[in-house]
């Protein structure tokens, strides 16, 4: 699950424009047209098509802002139901770009049962953008993840943090604090109207999990089936903050799958065999991180040097899939191999651009007040790393949140079971980034609105990902027949 996040519009306005009474609220514009055309995969017959939405839903007919929608058509209308809105995670992920790699998939189980449509959130992709202005260093991923210092010192952190939080509020302006949970919700509901739907059914993946599930507690009338694919803890007061901390059991959880491949001597053929025995790759990674603290190896990268954090960042990503395996294994061989100069994947090579950056602060630190003192956040650090080896104190560090202008825009929502029962929740047992443990919390907060499906294998995202046969089934047969478990459930 990516972080970001913006609070501090006036409540009285912004809950107005959510729920409109008689007399209060701002008269909302008509649902806007789309006129599509032909792009992305001609096999498919995709489609894009720009959402208008108002910047900000207090003045509804105030400034307007693109965002970018793309769909793909049932191929057999007499099957047809309805729409699947599939909603990426991040926050920073691209519903376009998810709709493109996952539409085939999608098509062939789901046998023409729904348009499937996809769009770019603001700040993402072909949508309204915001920009920080911040400098390339600032906007590499392994520093707006907050990892401590090798000693475990935070300082460097709390200047990086404050630095950024003073450069979003002076250059970001009124598109970057645009960047909430809340409008993400709003301008999901303008697409259902601008399609001429009076349900829709969701896809909701990570952090699109916590959007999907504010659209199931804001607009209940209006969902149809909705899925929940890996799930973090709701709590209100904590939001993407308690998601950061949750990525330090996540890790611990997965890892032993990672060991036990790479263990295997199957890898032996292709020079990755890390070690003869599983349990021997957890001391030998955590050991070479050590070591690249002390001695940063140059990588084929002019000037982005292999550093311990580097390669701890490597393992949190190559850890949401198998498949990232084998390069996370050739990364560490590299490492430790004298002849050798590493190979850093292409996320951790350069800088993210500035509005990639902009929208992965933004969203977090604009939806809730991050909580803790700087001195609170070296005591969590220490703590977080004795415990967690493996992230060594990141999910537990200060961000820019912390120092963010002008507070959350509006309240956070709490979730809560009122509402249709017509939620599937699927989650991995083994999660880097939303541990089975806090989806037991989203699963607590929704109640009798769901089921849940826990899935024994490792990763992140399930449905026509890194599940299995079982899940996927229970998903498909959810989402073209509305039949669920009749209890909770594990595939």
């Amino acid at each position: 699950m990516t972080t970001s996040a913006g609070i501090a519009l006036a409540l009285a306005l912004a809950s107005a424009a959510l729920a409109p009474t008689a007399s209060a609220a701002p008269v909302a514009p008509s649902a806007p047209s789309l006129s599509w055309s032909a792009c992305g995969d001609a096999a498919l017959g995709q489609e894009c098509a720009t959402l208008t939405v108002p910047l900000d839903y207090a003045d509804p007919h105030g400034r307007q802002v693109g965002l970018a929608v793309s769909r793909i058509l049932s191929d057999r209308p007499e099957a047809r139901r309805g729409v699947l809105l599939v909603v990426p995670g991040g926050p920073g992920g691209s519903g376009v770009q998810r709709l493109s790699t996952k539409g085939a998939a999608l098509g062939k189980e789901l046998g023409g049962a729904y348009d499937l449509v996809g769009f770019d959130p603001r700040g993402v992709g072909g949508s309204m953008k915001a920009d920080c202005g911040l400098a390339d260093d600032d906007r590499r991923l392994v520093n707006l993840r907050s990892w401590p210092a090798a000693d475990g010192s935070i300082d460097a952190s709390v200047e990086r943090s404050r630095r950024t939080a003073e450069a979003c509020a002076r250059n970001g302006g009124a598109e970057l604090r645009s960047l909430t949970t809340a409008n993400q919700v709003r301008d999901m509901d303008r697409l259902r109207a601008a399609l001429g739907e009076r349900k829709v059914s969701v896809w909701g993946v990570s952090y699109g999990t916590y959007v999907t599930a504010q659209y199931a507690q804001k607009f209940p009338h209006r969902t149809d089936r909705l899925v929940l694919d890996s799930s973090a803890d709701p709590n209100p007061r904590t939001v993407a903050q308690g998601w950061l901390r949750g990525m330090a059991r996540g890790a611990e959880d997965r890892f032993p799958d990672f060991a036990a491949w790479a263990a295997h001597p199957d890898r032996a053929k292709d020079g990755l065999r890390l070690a003869e025995r599983a349990e021997d790759v957890r001391p030998l990674v955590l050991g070479l991180a050590a070591r690249l603290d002390r001695e940063p190896k140059p990588s084929t990268t002019d000037g982005v040097p292999l550093t311990g954090n580097l390669l701890r960042q490597a393992l949190q990503m190559a850890l949401y899939s198998d498949s990232q395996f084998e390069g996370l294994a050739r990364l560490v061989q590299q490492a430790r191999t004298a002849s050798a100069t590493p190979v850093l994947p292409p996320a951790l090579s350069g800088p993210m651009p500035g509005a990639d950056a902009a929208v992965t602060v933004g969203v977090i630190c604009n939806d809730v007040k991050w909580r803790g003192s700087v001195r609170s956040y070296e005591r969590a650090v220490a703590a977080d790393r004795a415990a967690y080896p493996l992230t060594a104190g990141m999910p537990a560090n200060i961000t820019p949140c912390s120092f963010w202008k002008g507070g959350p825009v509006e309240r956070p929502t709490r979730l809560t079971d009122e509402g249709p029962s017509n939620i599937l929740m699927i989650q991995s047992l083994r999660d880097p980034a939303t541990p089975h443990s806090a989806g037991l919390k989203m699963r607590e907060a929704l109640g009798a609105k769901a089921r849940l499906v826990s899935v024994d294998h490792g990763g992140h995202g399930m449905y026509l990902g890194n599940g299995n046969p079982c899940g996927d089934r229970t998903v498909t047969r959810f989402l073209l027949t509305g039949e669920r478990p009749a209890t909770d459930a594990t595939c």
